[in-house]
């Protein structure tokens, strides 16, 4: 790229960026479909699904559910594709994507907790790697109907906790967030871990009964 190309992106790109803002949030609803594409791909937006959530509920409390639905939904449309993608490609297209012994971590997860491992990190927070993990169930030619169900269980969790707070709390939670991110996030994360120990819990104990009978 040329030094006059850059300096154009550098002028362009943030335009970019404001206008596909206010498109996503005129959308309202809608606008986490195209967002959940875009924040399931190998070029995820970090934050962008949780934050138009906190925002849309905190606008329209009454809608929180409706919104936390829509989360979800755009969420797993958006893992899908990517699960399908990486289903048709094979494990040889994660290896080009990833380190090797990245990739030999979340297989080995993966390998062992299966629907488990796609639950819990879909219910946690960035930084978490959600993509490589649906990436790595579709590579390795996991259940579709169990990757969904997973993907949808830990997404309505995560998205529902989001939506009822910021409804419950109005502006004072973006208010907040804006004023004190750190504390917040902090918050949100321990609900969400309590969430991801109750999911795990469950988990564990249905195993134990399988395996028992």
């Amino acid at each position: 790229m040329t030094l006059l190309s850059r300096q154009i992106l550098a002028i362009v790109a943030p335009t970019l960026a404001r206008s596909f803002r206010r498109w996503i949030f005129h959308l309202g609803g809608l606008g986490f479909i195209p967002l959940g594409l875009l924040d399931s791909s190998v070029i995820p937006l970090p934050g962008s699904m949780d934050v138009l959530t906190l925002v849309l509920s905190a606008r329209k409390p009454e809608l929180w559910l409706y919104y936390a639905l829509m989360a979800t939904i755009g969420s797993v449309i958006g893992g899908f594709v990517t699960y399908r993608l990486a289903r048709k490609g094979g494990k040889e297209t994660l290896e080009r994507k990833f380190p090797a012994r990245k990739l030999e971590k979340v297989y080995k997860i993966f390998g062992r907790w299966g629907f488990g491992a796609i639950a819990v990190v879909a219910v946690l927070p960035p930084p978490a790697p959600m993509v490589i993990f649906m990436l790595a169930a579709g590579a390795m030619q996991y259940s579709v109907k169990k990757f969904l169900l997973a993907l949808t269980l830990g997404r309505a969790i995560r998205y529902s906790l989001l939506a009822f707070l910021a409804a419950r709390y109005g502006r004072h939670v973006l208010t907040l967030f804006s004023r004190h991110a750190h504390a917040v996030l902090i918050v949100v994360v321990v609900l969400i871990v309590a969430s991801v120990a109750a999911l795990i819990f469950i988990l564990v104990s249905k195993r134990k009964k399988t395996t028992r009978r």
